[in-house]
């Protein structure tokens, strides 16, 4: 039972760039209009500079425009209900290699051939994508005015 909690804790941890760059697409589905990327750092307290990275990279995936100007700033390519949790985690999760095996250019596991537990772990894979896939960002959003509170948006 031990291993199997451990294989499910490290299998649905993303990188904390994935994390950030949910966080974000959440934040422009729950606001009308165009926002910076000041607003967005500052309401989940996390770095501006890392924060245009992930945002430059939703951009170059087509899930955020980047408009300059004096009105500029950010907001949603696409409605909420056309963006898939599946696609964005597939799309920005630098890697999907739960253990090393799963790379044939960085596997020096030396029992792979042999081995059960990485048809079980591409299984539990597909299984966590299976889910993601069912959703779609407006429903993470759903409740706009509890988020915004939360945000620190709204009063």
């Amino acid at each position: 039972m031990e291993l199997r909690k451990r294989l499910e804790e490290n299998l649905m941890q993303l990188t904390r760039y994935t994390d950030y760059s949910i966080r974000t697409l959440i934040y422009l589905g729950a606001h009308e209009g165009t926002q910076t990327i000041s607003e967005v750092a500052k309401a989940y307290g996390i770095s501006r500079n890392h924060l245009v990275k992930v945002v430059h990279n939703l951009g170059r995936l087509g899930y955020v425009e980047t408009l300059r100007g004096k009105s500029g700033g950010i907001r949603l390519a696409i409605p909420p209900q056309e963006i898939n949790l599946g696609s964005v985690v597939r799309d920005v999760e630098p890697t999907l290699n739960v253990v090393e095996c799963f790379s044939a250019e960085e596997n020096s596991c030396p029992i792979t051939p042999v081995c059960g537990l990485k048809g079980i772990l591409h299984e539990a894979s597909d299984a966590f994508f299976e889910v993601l896939e069912k959703y779609h960002l407006s429903d993470v959003i759903g409740p706009r005015k509890e988020l915004l509170q939360l945000l620190g948006v709204l009063n």
